[in-house]
């Protein structure tokens, strides 16, 4: 009998991946990504073009069928993930508006953001779970395009990652809760869309109607068009499924609520979240989720900036990769000889800098700095989540940092505890895969162990628990010193 062979497509924010797996063993039989090239513009804007994602999304799938060969036949379903928020805007010939999509980390829409969260930020938290910030599509919408885009048809529809990738796949429209939710525009109460966050944004004329229905993830979308899988090489006619956000996609992989687990992804954005119960009143976090399950929701603590303070950085030295700087990091001690550095490199409140930086400071002392604070900002963001009353308690570090485990370890060591990490960089398309599984009747496919991620311990230095908690504390307290500061300095600036 031949084997179920499944399908996960993830766009991340640097790159597109396509995983395919055996529905029986879980084991990955053919893997492809594609670095996607972002456009930094002034004002902090982040794009990239349509031609660029049709092409990371070809290859991807030519890739992978032509690993799979005769194979190729077998492919029973596929879904896809990606990052949340940004800016998909069709037009009425259902283009990218413009030719292009606005990554999540954009900052152009800051000042709106800051202002819509002065004026109606309680109300909005109380209603979709989180305030405005500048990364959410009707937001940057609204600043990049304004009402008269609207009203001129312009801006016809709006999409997410994974959706603009179904609608390239099935020429299909739709969405599920976890990415509109996590956007901030889905009632926590009603798992509707929230008409006061879509009048908020200051485009109110479009409308509920401008994104998808919204589906549960596994119910399959349409089906793989006959052009499409002559461009890949993939048989037409392939079931599509709804995935889900990323970080959703990627926790299914490795069955996080499930085991009782929270994460941290150590990706371009600092994300740390956790699964649990509704609770009433809602915790302060930054954001909470409702995707889709009446019971349960996805509370998160993040900040735009993870990895991406260490590929700046890499940037900035000419070192070849994020693995550079944490090799150049750890040839000296923590702490940088009083060396620190705010990892905001993509804003989140304040800007990034360094703070006590001297003569005698050195490249390695600098990468040392940044290096440890990516570690701690995550470390600041799980507690605030043990703060808010959620289980954190063990905890599994995701995404392409957790690839390298000194990284892991650091983290472990300012938590103070073991914890576990993926090094697998491919959760989000394993969690997409899994989706097409569910949607062929495939079982409960997120509590088969065959097709969940695998992971390993990861034990912190004891010999070094009080510095590296005496450093936390100081981290935590330069932060919320400086706040005030770098906040002035990025309004003088615009």
């Amino acid at each position: 009998m031949k084997s179920n062979i499944l399908i996960g497509v993830d766009m991340g924010s640097s790159s597109l991946k396509a995983l395919a797996l055996e529905a029986g063993s879980g084991r990955t039989v053919a893997l492809s990504r594609m670095p996607l090239p972002h456009d930094r513009l002034p004002g902090g804007g982040c794009e990239v073009g349509a031609p660029a994602i049709r092409a990371a999304l070809t290859h991807v799938l030519r890739d992978v069928a032509r690993q799979l060969g005769p194979r190729a036949a077998e492919v029973r379903a596929m879904a896809c993930t990606g990052h949340g928020a940004g800016l998909y805007a069709l037009d009425a010939g259902n283009e990218l508006v413009g030719g292009r999509a606005v990554a999540s980390t954009d900052q152009r829409a800051d000042a709106r953001a800051r202002a819509l969260a002065a004026s109606h930020g309680a109300q909005l938290f109380e209603d979709v779970g989180c305030s405005p910030w500048p990364g959410q599509p009707t937001v940057i919408a609204a600043e990049l395009l304004g009402a008269d885009a609207v009203q001129r048809g312009e801006l016809h529809r709006l999409l997410f990652a994974k959706d603009y990738l179904g609608f390239l796949l099935t020429g299909q429209i739709a969405t599920d809760a976890s990415d509109a939710s996590t956007a901030g525009l889905v009632s926590l109460a009603t798992g509707s869309w929230s008409r006061a966050a879509l009048e908020a944004s200051g485009i109110a004329d479009l409308g509920a109607g401008a994104f998808g229905p919204i589906v549960p993830s596994g119910t399959t979308i349409g089906k793989l068009l006959p052009a499409e899988a002559a461009l890949c090489g993939l048989p037409a006619g392939i079931p599509v499924a709804m995935g889900a956000i990323d970080l959703l996609a990627s926790m299914t992989a490795i069955r996080a609520e499930g085991r009782g687990r929270a994460v941290s992804v150590l990706g371009t954005w600092c994300v740390n979240a956790v699964i649990g119960p509704v609770m009433a009143p809602k915790p302060a976090v930054a954001a909470i989720v409702n995707f889709g399950r009446g019971s349960a929701r996805l509370y998160m603590e993040n900040s735009p900036s993870s990895m991406a303070n260490i590929a700046w950085l890499a940037g900035v030295l000419a070192l070849p990769d994020a693995r550079a700087v944490v090799d150049l990091a750890m040839t000296v001690p923590l702490g940088a000889s009083g060396l620190r550095f705010l990892p905001f490199v993509n804003g989140g409140g304040v800007t990034a800098g360094f703070v006590g930086l001297k003569s005698h400071h050195t490249r390695a002392d600098m990468a040392r700095a940044v290096v440890d604070a990516v570690a701690a900002l995550h470390a600041r963001h799980t507690a605030r989540l043990a703060a808010a009353g959620l289980a954190v308690g063990e905890t599994t570090v995701l995404g392409g940092g957790a690839g390298d485990a000194r990284l892991v370890r650091l983290l472990a060591a300012f938590l103070g505890r073991p914890v576990e990490r993926c090094a697998d960089d491919e959760t989000g398309a394993r969690g997409a895969a899994i989706y097409a599984a569910v949607s062929q009747g495939l079982g409960d496919a997120s509590q088969d162990s065959a097709l969940l991620a695998p992971c390993e311990l990861i034990e912190p230095d004891a010999r070094e628990a009080r510095a590296h908690a005496n450093f936390n504390a100081g981290f935590n307290e330069l932060i919320d010193s400086m706040s005030p500061v770098f906040t002035h300095i990025a309004e003088s600036a615009k």
